[in-house]
């Protein structure tokens, strides 16, 4: 079976240049993780040339076998105590203005890791003054007091991913599910900080779907949504049911707008992090 060949318009440019390099070097010296190359991001060219990354916490082995994702599945390691400072330094060397943190679903451990998640937010902001933050988190099982723990850690954006719509949920996520999903989105927003959303394209969905998803986040307070396309990382991965044309995003994106959201980021290569600087203006 072959993976189905990419239009034109998901070509992506291969990265290079110094900054590249440099970014690269420091992740590299400092032993962190990036759902960037973890994930098989196709803006990591770009978004390193720019001097941004985002980086991963809690390791690169989830204990989550979700269908779509590159990241490793398997036993994770112990987190590693030091992870918040290395984090917080490589963005003071990077000279961030603005940084995301992600992390793999950690469900052998007792709080998630969420306490490590507060630990690392709080170091990042400790010496980094003047920092925004946003973070994505995963679901922690829809658990209040855990959400609100990385909350009251205080980043300025925090984010969830519903992935995909409710019909294939079972069969897109592991162990994750949409109305627990929509839980957290509902927790954050209630927190006070602001919540982000967003779903992959060219799984099936269908064009109603994707609205009453629209209309799910709208309803459980998000601010921030974001579109994009789906690309199978391997022939193990679920396959691409179809490549949705651009001007289908900017279809999508004006109802995103029209239905109350304050930023919407809409287009093929989109990915949750991608413009993430903008979205605090």
């Amino acid at each position: 079976m072959e993976i189905k060949r990419k239009p034109d318009w998901l070509k992506i440019k291969l990265p290079q240049g110094a900054n590249y390099r440099h970014v690269k070097q420091i992740v590299a010296n400092h032993g962190l993780h990036t759902i960037c190359s973890s994930g098989q991001c196709p803006n990591m060219g770009e978004c390193w040339g720019a001097g941004t990354a985002t980086f991963m916490i809690l390791g690169e082995i989830c204990t989550r076998s979700c269908k779509f994702c590159a990241t490793r599945t398997g036993k994770p390691l112990p987190p590693e105590p030091m992870e918040p400072s290395r984090v917080a330094e490589s963005v003071k060397l990077m000279q961030l203005k603005h940084v995301v943190i992600t992390s793999v679903d950690r469900d052998d451990l007792e709080d998630g890791g969420a306490a490590h998640w507060a630990s690392t937010i709080m170091a990042v902001k400790n010496i980094n003054p003047g920092i925004t933050i946003e973070v994505l988190i995963p679901d922690f099982d829809n658990r209040s007091e855990l959400i609100q723990l990385v909350a009251d850690a205080a980043p300025d954006i925090i984010s969830h991913n519903l992935e995909t719509v409710e019909r294939l949920t079972p069969l897109v996520r592991s162990r994750a599910r949409y109305p627990a999903s929509l839980g957290v989105i509902r927790e954050i927003s209630s927190s006070g900080r602001i919540s982000k959303s967003g779903i992959m394209l060219g799984l099936g969905e269908k064009r109603d779907e994707i609205l009453k998803t629209m209309d799910d986040l709208v309803d459980a307070g998000c601010e921030i949504f974001t579109m994009g396309q789906y690309l199978q990382p391997t022939k193990a991965h679920l396959e691409v049911v179809e490549y949705v044309h651009p001007d289908e995003f900017e279809r999508l994106k004006a109802e995103g707008v029209q239905r109350g959201f304050r930023v919407v980021e809409s287009a093929p290569l989109v990915r949750s992090s991608y413009h993430a600087e903008k979205h605090l203006l």
